[in-house]
């Protein structure tokens, strides 16, 4: 009982890089409380033992335990905040739509959380008269069209003004920028910078 198995699941979430959110892990999640459940009876056990006998040797055990269990519950809030802040990002650079890679590896009261966000989310933008869309322009643009290239086959895009573009993998467009953001954010374009 040394509390590095907590320390260890906010370490390997942390390190993720291959994938946008690893995968939930409810096996180490589960003996760390358990670990905590255990230090907590140890405790309470000592705690009644001193009540009966004042025999101050048991404060330095008790300490420890009760310095353990904060130490794997900040690490397991930790851990978990995290995920949540990772599903908030997620949720503002790819849309309100959540991939499958990204589903499986979400429990489900996550799936929830997300599902909750961005309906709050999309509950906040339209309650403006013009309905403004945050997703957009979440850096300032330095002009109103750009140049993209389209990585997919993706079909037909109908424009604000009513005109129709093909995108076709490879193909290059110059188009404005409010309509074609949450397709780079999608991966269907690649913004062309010269």
């Amino acid at each position: 009982m040394s509390g590095q198995r907590a320390f260890n699941l906010l370490k390997e979430h942390q390190q993720t890089t291959d994938r946008l959110i690893s995968n939930f892990n409810s096996e180490d999640l589960r003996a760390i409380l358990e670990e905590i459940n255990i230090a907590f009876q140890e405790n309470h056990q000592d705690a009644l033992k001193f009540q009966e006998t004042r025999d101050k040797t048991l404060f330095p055990m008790i300490g420890y335990r009760h310095a353990l269990l904060q130490r794997n519950l900040r690490c397991t809030l930790a851990y978990l905040y995290n995920r949540l802040m990772k599903l908030k990002e997620i949720r503002w650079h790819l849309g309100p739509v959540i991939t499958p890679d990204i589903k499986e590896a979400l429990t489900e009261p996550e799936i929830q959380w997300f599902n909750n966000y961005s309906k709050l989310l999309t509950n906040y933008m339209t309650s403006f008269p013009d309905a403004i869309n945050l997703m957009t322009d979440i850096k300032p643009p330095k002009a109103l069209f750009i140049e993209v290239k389209c990585l997919i086959d993706h079909g037909k895009l109908e424009l604000e003004n009513g005109e129709t573009v093909l995108l076709q993998r490879n193909s290059i467009h110059y188009l404005p920028r409010t309509e074609c953001e949450h397709l780079i954010r999608q991966g269907i374009l690649e913004h062309i910078s010269h």
